[in-house]
């Protein structure tokens, strides 16, 4: 896969929006809209996207899904067999890096800005690129407050936050650790957990606390976070696992200790340090990186890189779900690690995205290979071969009408379940 080329600063792209309801629908001829090789366009046209007509509201459904399933919620029957019901184009050389649920909307965070759409409708609500006060038109991460603020992480752009009317913004001259802003996270008090290149901060609306390695941190380079039920706060890094608990203990997680499955293909190390690659490694003060999305080698082949976690994610029984470089998902029960690679049924080893589904709590991977639902037992793999755009997913969110989003290169993916 090729570094990315951002072609532009300004707005970006959004060529189509072609939802189809899957009630009732026959899904087995839909196919997805290739987002490359799209002629471009200057701006977005909502008079020519299509509509989606509102889809049957299953009952119990979460407001909110995230990455951490931290409140109760009555599970559905599971859904084992899912169908592509629609796709969009978010520009030839735009990845999409996150999707965030809200509600009624899907707030999609990409290499070039950020689109809103209206999951009821399938109407394009908004678009917000550096024009809308954004440091940096490129978005790591979404999340929302309990204030109802909206929260973004970006390249180079530091942390930018939204109140459905002004923009606000915080680099490290406001005390930020970083620049590039990876993972964020809420405790019960309202506090933000935030990763970043350069260790995490804490921040309560007013003033940030910084960690890094000298605190107890596994590695500066911080990719994913979350919070548990106890409070206690989990990051993945390049170098492991680490866990601040509620006494302010640091306990740190390596390959050694079980994180990720070992190397059985003997796969290469990555000389690219991941999704961040410091161009100055001598000055820890220095802020210069390049983003780069290779995870090949210079022949083409996958690589592997020991201890390096992309994501992460917290299921309904409280059990630690990493995402690895190479190593497959690991997932720990507070006591033990267990592994599972392509050879228990996961679509590829190296794992973007985690996400937990609040309907019927089981977890979503966004991998090098296509997406993979594993419900404790079973495997559903997505894959080219069933109409994915890109085999690279790197973002995975469910809609509250249980409706599957999927984020590549040059694009969105939505599916649906199907009836059994």
């Amino acid at each position: 896969m090729t570094p990315i080329k951002n072609k532009r600063q300004g707005l970006f792209l959004v060529v189509a929006l072609l939802f189809l309801s899957f009630t009732g629908c026959n899904l087995e001829h839909i196919k997805p809209m290739s987002p490359v090789g799209k002629k471009k366009v200057d701006q977005p046209d909502p008079n020519k996207m299509r509509k989606i007509s509102k889809p049957a509201q299953p009952q119990h459904v979460p407001v909110q899904p995230s990455k951490s399933s931290k409140s109760s919620t009555t599970l559905l029957p599971p859904a084992t067999k899912y169908g592509l019901i629609g796709s969009f184009s978010t520009g030839e050389y735009s990845y999409v890096r996150d999707i965030f649920t809200d509600d009624d909307a899907m707030w999609i965070g990409t290499t070039e800005g950020i689109i809103q759409v209206d999951t009821r409708t399938g109407d394009l609500i908004k678009t917000f690129s550096m024009k809308d006060v954004l440091l940096s038109p490129y978005i790591f991460t979404i999340n929302k407050s309990p204030d109802g603020k909206y929260w973004f992480g970006t390249n180079n752009g530091g942390l930018s936050l939204f109140n459905g009317q002004a923009w606000k913004s915080y680099l490290p001259s406001d005390g930020l650790a970083d620049f590039w802003v990876y993972g964020i996270d809420f405790a019960k008090d309202g506090t933000a957990w935030i990763a970043t290149w350069n260790g995490v901060s804490q921040f309560d609306g007013k003033t940030f606390k910084n960690y890094n390695t000298v605190d107890g941190l596994a590695d500066r380079w911080v990719y994913a976070l979350s919070i548990d039920k106890n409070g206690d706060i989990w990051f993945g890094t390049e170098g492991g696992v680490s866990r601040l608990d509620r006494q302010g203990k640091w306990t740190t997680w390596k390959h050694k200790d079980g994180l990720g499955a070992p190397n059985r293909f003997g796969l290469s190390k990555s000389d690219n340090t991941g999704f961040g690659t410091q161009l100055n490694p001598q000055k820890e003060e220095d802020y210069k990186h390049q983003h780069n999305l290779s995870v090949l080698d210079p022949g083409g082949n996958e690589t592997y890189n020991e201890n390096y976690v992309f994501s992460m994610a917290i299921d309904q029984s409280g059990n630690k779900w990493f995402g690895t470089w190479g190593g497959g998902v690991s997932r720990f029960n507070g006591e033990t690690w267990k592994n599972y690679t392509t050879a228990e049924g996961l679509a590829g080893n190296i794992v973007y995205d985690v996400t937990v589904d609040p309907f019927d709590g089981a977890l979503w991977f966004g991998t090098n290979h296509g997406v993979s639902r594993f419900d404790g037992t079973r495997w559903t793999n997505l894959t080219l071969e069933d109409g994915l755009a890109n085999e690279n997913v790197y973002a995975v969110a469910i809609d509250r009408h249980r409706r599957i989003w999927l984020g590549e290169k040059g694009g969105v993916d939505v599916w649906a379940p199907q009836k059994q």
